[in-house]
C-alpha cells in the first residue's frame, strides 16, 4: 500500500494550499494563494516571511520589504522576540544592500535590544553579520573579519546551515579583499558547494553562489568561474529557482564577451538586467550594467557605454575604472586622470578591487605624460598578483608593465613583457586583449628599428579588432600603419565612402539663442555626432567647425550612420521642442589617405555634395547609391557642383 499526497484545496484552505505549493517552489501560485490568505485573514509572522519569499521568486520585488516589515511586527505581538529580531536584521540587510545606511541601522539596532538577555541562539549570528557588513562599509576591515569569524563560530555551534553558509561567504569576501585570495576562495568554495548541493535554503543558495562567481570574476580566475556558474545553473533548473538565472545570465554573458561575442553578450546583458529588475536585485542588476558599459565602450558606442555605467553608479557600483577610460577615449586625458585618480583613491579597503583600476590608472597617466604615478601603480600591481596568479591578472600586469617601460625608453624589456602577456591572454581565451597587446607590441617593435616585424603584429591586430567589432582599436590600428607607411613613402590609396555634415544657419541660430545656450546646444551636436560616427563603425577625421568629417568603410554603414543622425536630431527636437536643422552630404570613391586624414577629388566632391543638402536632409551622389541599393531615395536628380566637372547625379535619402 502506498500512501498518497493529498494537497489543500485553494478555494476552501488558500493558506494551507500556499504552503504547500511554496514547498514545491510553486512560486508564482504561492503568491497568488498566500496573498489571497493575506486578503481573508489575518497572517502570523512566519506565514509573512513566507509570502515574502514567494513575492521575490515570483517576481515582485517591491513587496518583499513591506511584507518582512509586517512580519516583524506580528513576532513581536505574539512575544517571539528571537524571529522578530531575525526579521529586523533581515530587514536591516535589504536597506543595507540598497544603500540606505541610516534604515538600515535603525533595523540593526532593533534587532540587537531583542536579542538583549537572550540565550545564543542562530539570530546572533546575523547579527554578528549585519555588524560585519557595517564595519565593511565603515572600512574597518579587521572590526569586519572579527564579526564574520563571530557569525561562522556561532552557525557552528547552532548547527544552522543557512547562517554557515551566509557566515562563510562573508569571511570568504574578507579574506579576498584583504589579499589571502587562495584562503578566502576555500571558504566560498565551502558555502557554494553545500549550496548547489540543495543544503541550504533557495534564496541562500543564490546569494552564496553569486558571490561565489563574483569573486572569481573579480580576481580573473574565469575557469574558476565558468564551474560555478554550470553548477550553479544546474541547482537552479532542478529547484525551479527562476531569481538567480538572470544573475546566472550576466556572468555567463561577462564570459562570453571575454571570446569577443560582443553582441550575443549585449543581448545577454539586456534580457539579464530587465529580468533582475523584477526582482529589485541590486547588487547583480548593477554588475550586469557595468558589464553592457564595458562591451559597448569597446565597440566605440562612448554615449550607450556611458549611459549603462551611470545606471550602475545609480544601483551603488563605481562606474569606474570604464568611464575614465571613456573620457580617454573622448580625448578628455585631464577629465580621466582625475577620474581614476580618485577612484584608486576611494578604494582603500578591498585589494583585488584596486588591482581592477590600478592597469588603467597607468594607461591614463602614460597618456597624460605622467610615467611616475604609473610606475606606482604598477608596483602596487605586482604586490598584489603575487598573492593569487590567475592567468589573466598576471597578462594584465605584463601589458601595465609594458606600457611603464615603453614610456620609460625600454622597448626590448617592453617587448619581452608583452610576448608573455599574449601568451598569457590565448591561454584565457580572450582576443581583444590579445589583439591589444600585439598592437602596442608593434609600437615596441617600432621603436627598436624592427619594421617589418611591427608591421606584421599590427596588421594582425588590425584585422582581429575588425573582426571582433572594435571599431575605435581597429581605426586606431590602420592610422598606425598608414603613418608608418608614409614614413616609408608617399600617400595610400583607398577607397572610402566620405560623409561631411554642417549646421544650416548656424550664425542666426547663435545670435537666438545667446552665447551660453548656443554652446550647451552646438556641445550635444558634437557629442551626439561623434558618438553615433563611432558606434556606426565610421571614423571623424576632423571638425568642420559646424561640422564634421567623416570616413566610412563602405556605404551601407555611412547611410545608416547618416540616417540616425537625423533621427536623433529629430527625436531632440520632439523632445524638447528644438533641434539643430543638420545636412549631410555622402560620395563613395577612392582617395589618398596620408596618416589619419584625406584629401582628392573624392574628398571634394563629398563636401560638394553636402552643399546642396537642406537642413534635415541627407544627399547622396550616385556612386555611394550604388553600393547600397536598398536604400530608398527620393528626389534623384543631376547637378553641378562647384569645382566638380561635369554633371554629378545625386540622390536625397528617405530616412524618417
Amino acid at each position: 500500500m502506498t500512501d498518497t499526497v493529498v494537497s489543500a484545496d485553494p478555494m476552501s484552505d488558500p493558506l494551507r494550499a500556499g504552503r504547500d505549493a511554496l514547498e514545491r517552489h510553486a512560486w508564482d501560485e504561492a503568491f497568488g494563494l498566500l496573498t489571497r490568505a493575506d486578503r481573508e485573514s489575518t497572517l502570523g509572522g512566519d506565514d509573512l516571511e513566507a509570502l515574502a519569499v514567494a513575492a521575490f521568486f515570483a517576481g515582485h520585488g517591491d513587496d518583499v520589504v513591506e511584507l518582512k516589515e509586517r512580519a516583524f511586527k506580528a513576532h513581536a505581538d505574539a512575544g517571539n522576540d528571537v524571529r522578530a529580531a531575525y526579521t529586523a536584521l533581515d530587514v536591516a540587510r535589504d536597506y543595507a544592500m540598497h544603500r540606505k545606511a541610516s534604515i538600515a541601522g535603525a533595523w540593526m539596532r532593533r534587532g540587537e535590544r531583542l536579542l538583549e538577555g537572550q540565550p545564543e541562539s542562530y539570530v546572533h549570528g546575523y547579527l554578528a553579520l549585519v555588524r560585519s557588513g557595517a564595519a565593511r562599509e565603515s572600512g574597518e576591515v579587521d572590526a569586519a573579519i572579527a564579526f564574520a569569524e563571530e557569525a561562522t563560530a556561532i552557525a557552528e555551534r547552532t548547527g544552522d546551515g543557512d547562517l554557515r553558509g551566509w557566515a562563510l561567504t562573508a569571511l570568504g569576501t574578507l579574506r579576498i579583499g584583504s589579499g589571502a585570495a587562495t584562503e578566502g576562495l576555500a571558504l566560498l568554495e565551502e558555502a557554494s558547494i553545500a549550496a548547489v548541493n540543495g543544503e541550504l535554503s533557495p534564496f541562500s543558495t543564490g546569494v552564496v553562489c553569486c558571490t561565489m562567481i563574483a569573486a572569481c570574476r573579480d580576481l580573473t580566475d574565469y575557469q574558476r568561474a565558468s564551474e560555478w556558474i554550470e553548477a550553479t545553473d544546474r541547482y537552479c533548473q532542478r529547484q525551479s529557482v527562476a531569481g538567480f538565472p538572470g544573475v546566472c545570465r550576466i556572468h555567463r554573458a561577462e564570459m562570453v564577451a571575454l571570446t569577443g561575442a560582443w553582441e550575443r553578450a549585449e543581448q545577454e546583458l539586456r534580457q539579464a538586467t530587465a529580468e533582475l529588475a523584477r526582482f529589485n536585485a541590486t547588487p547583480p542588476m548593477a554588475d550586469g550594467y557595468y558589464a553592457l558599459g564595458e562591451v559597448r565602450r569597446l565597440q566605440g558606442d562612448l554615449a550607450g557605454a556611458e549611459e549603462a555605467l551611470r545606471e550602475a553608479h545609480a544601483l551603488g557600483r563605481s562606474p569606474q575604472p570604464a568611464l575614465a577610460l571613456i573620457r580617454l577615449a573622448e580625448g578628455k586625458v585631464k577629465a580621466a586622470v582625475a577620474a581614476i585618480n580618485a577612484a584608486v583613491d576611494d578604494e582603500v579597503s578591498d585589494r583585488w578591487a584596486r588591482a581592477r583600476l590600478l592597469p588603467a590608472q597607468a594607461e591614463i597617466s602614460i597618456a597624460g605624460g605622467d610615467i611616475a604615478p604609473a610606475r606606482t601603480a604598477i608596483d602596487e600591481l605586482e604586490r598584489i598578483v603575487s598573492g593569487y596568479r590567475a592567468p589573466a591578472l598576471q597578462a594584465s600586469l605584463h601589458g601595465a608593465r609594458a606600457r611603464v617601460l615603453l614610456g620609460e625608453g625600454d622597448p626590448g624589456a617592453a617587448a619581452r613583457e608583452l610576448r608573455s602577456g599574449i601568451r598569457l591572454w590565448r591561454e584565457v581565451g580572450s582576443p581583444y586583449e590579445v589583439a591589444r597587446a600585439r598592437a602596442l607590441l608593434a609600437a615596441a617593435l617600432r621603436a627598436l628599428d624592427d619594421e617589418d616585424d611591427a608591421d606584421l603584429e599590427l596588421k594582425a591586430a588590425r584585422d582581429e579588432f575588425e573582426r571582433l567589432g572594435a571599431q575605435p582599436d581597429a581605426a586606431a590600428a590602420a592610422r598606425d600603419l598608414q603613418a608608418a607607411a608614409d614614413r616609408r613613402g608617399g600617400p595610400m590609396q583607398i577607397q572610402r565612402t566620405f560623409m561631411f555634415t554642417d549646421v544650416v544657419g548656424s550664425t542666426q541660430l547663435a545670435e537666438l539663442l545667446g552665447d551660453d545656450a548656443w554652446e550647451h546646444l552646438l556641445q550635444w551636436h558634437d557629442d551626439t555626432i561623434r558618438a553615433l560616427v563611432g558606434k556606426g563603425h565610421g571614423e571623424v577625421v576632423n571638425s568642420t567647425g559646424d561640422g564634421f568629417f567623416a570616413a566610412f568603410d563602405n556605404a551601407v554603414d555611412a547611410i545608416a550612420c547618416a540616417s540616425s543622425i537625423q533621427q536623433a536630431l529629430a527625436e531632440h527636437r520632439r523632445s524638447t521642442g528644438f533641434a539643430i536643422p543638420v545636412r549631410i552630404g555622402l560620395h563613395s570613391a577612392t582617395a589618398n589617405r596620408r596618416g589619419a586624414d584625406y584629401s582628392g577629388v573624392a574628398v571634394n566632391v563629398a563636401a560638394r555634395v553636402m552643399g546642396v543638402a537642406q537642413g534635415g536632409e541627407i544627399v547622396a551622389s550616385a556612386e555611394t547609391l550604388a553600393e547600397a541599393p536598398d536604400v530608398a531615395t527620393l528626389s534623384p536628380r543631376e547637378v553641378e557642383l562647384r569645382g566638380v566637372s561635369g554633371v554629378t547625379r545625386i540622390a536625397t535619402v528617405r530616412w524618417s
